[in-house]
Order: C-alpha cells, then sequence, then structure tokens
C-alpha cells in the first residue's frame, strides 16, 4: 500500500504505477485521470481523444507518455491491462453488464498490443459469495459462452452466486491475454478498505488507475 491506495500486484514493466485507491484515504497519483461517464456498456476511448469532454465509456487506452488511465467501481470489476513493453495501457470497468457486452474484448481490440503480450490486472470487486444474481444474469453469460455457466452457483434460494473475477479470466483468456493477475479481494467483505454499492447503497467509488510514465 503506498500513499493511499492499493499497489497493483504484477510484474509491469519499469515505470508503469497502478493500483486501486482506499476508501477515505487521499490518494497521491502520478497524474490527473481523465474521467469517464461509465454506463455498464463496451464503448472505448482513447487517452489522447478525451479532454475536456467526459465521454460515455466503459474502458479507456493510452500509449501516451505521462497518461493515467482509470476507472470507477464500487463492486464492479476493474481490469487494467498493460504491454509487456510498457507502450500501452488501459483501464477497463467491467460490471456484469460491460463484461456480457463484451468490454474486455473491445479495450483489447483497440490496442496495438497483442492479446499474448498484454498483462492483465484485476482490482477489488464483489466476490462470489456476496454477489447474488437473477437467472437472466447467467443466460447473458451463457449465451455468449459455454464455459461460463462454471462462473455461477445456484443459492438454496434458486438464484445464482456469479464469479465476476472467473467471468473476466474467462474472456480475458479467451481473447488471449494468459498473464492475468490480482482478483483475491472482496469490496463487500472489506468494509475498512473498500466502498460497496451492494452492502451501503453509497455514492462512494474507488479508482483503479494505470499510469505510463513520461
Amino acid at each position: 500500500m503506498t500513499s493511499g491506495w492499493l499497489v497493483a500486484d504484477w510484474p509491469a514493466p519499469p515505470g508503469i504505477i497502478a493500483g486501486t485507491t482506499l476508501r477515505d484515504a487521499r490518494a497521491d497519483l502520478p497524474a490527473e485521470p481523465r474521467r469517464l461517464n461509465q454506463v455498464h456498456g463496451a464503448r472505448v476511448v482513447r487517452w489522447e481523444d478525451v479532454a475536456s469532454q467526459v465521454p460515455d465509456a466503459d474502458a479507456i487506452v493510452s500509449g501516451s507518455p505521462g497518461s493515467l488511465c482509470a476507472v470507477r467501481t464500487a463492486d464492479c470489476l476493474p481490469v487494467l491491462l498493460c504491454a509487456e513493453d510498457g507502450s500501452e495501457i488501459a483501464a477497463i470497468h467491467a460490471g456484469w453488464r460491460g463484461l456480457a457486452a463484451g468490454v474486455i474484448e473491445a479495450a483489447i481490440d483497440a490496442m496495438q498490443t497483442r492479446p499474448a503480450d498484454l498483462l492483465a490486472w484485476f482490482g477489488p470487486a464483489i466476490s462470489q459469495p456476496a454477489f447474488e444474481v437473477g437467472e437472466e444474469v447467467r443466460e447473458a453469460f451463457c449465451a455468449v459462452s459455454a464455459d461460463a455457466g462454471a462462473a455461477f452457483e445456484q443459492n438454496d434460494r434458486g438464484r445464482w452466486q456469479a464469479d465476476l473475477y472467473q467471468l473476466g479470466r474467462q474472456r480475458l483468456a479467451a481473447a488471449g491475454v494468459s498473464a492475468v493477475y490480482g482478483g483475491g479481494l472482496c469490496t463487500y467483505a472489506d468494509p475498512g478498505r473498500f466502498h460497496s454499492w451492494r452492502r451501503d447503497g453509497s455514492a462512494g467509488r474507488l479508482l483503479s488507475f494505470i499510469y505510463k510514465p513520461l
């Protein structure tokens, strides 16, 4: 943990700074993020094209030195991507709707780096025991991939516990990204460090970010 944020635990190249801000902590970020109006979709924008405007998008990619890509979450899955050589970065807001719509694949497609040469890191998200969903959510994923069924466990109410981390790994693997890190934290179960919409119903958000040095 550094200056109010959780450091990403992955073998990123030298100079790349990445992590997630903590609840009620003042985070000293290396640069100012360019904001997105996140709409739980699959639109991707480039950092270079986002200045004074706040676009409707759920992923942002960049190859520019000095850029900081970021997304805000409070249970949804934040995914950070980085080229092994540090040439490109991306931040993805992947709630269940965005995952089902293909936001991870869209972000990868928007990058110049081959998927096999990308690193991925999952920031804090709601865990499977805390994330109950209806049949329509399971059907949305299983309609795209038969493997998605393995990420759902039926509970004694006849509903489903969904594993966002597993769904994210499945999507990354299908897109050709095998170097995946993080994924062991639960926003719902850790009120001391993380905001959780399902737990608190508050407007607080965590910022997951990745910075490409000058």
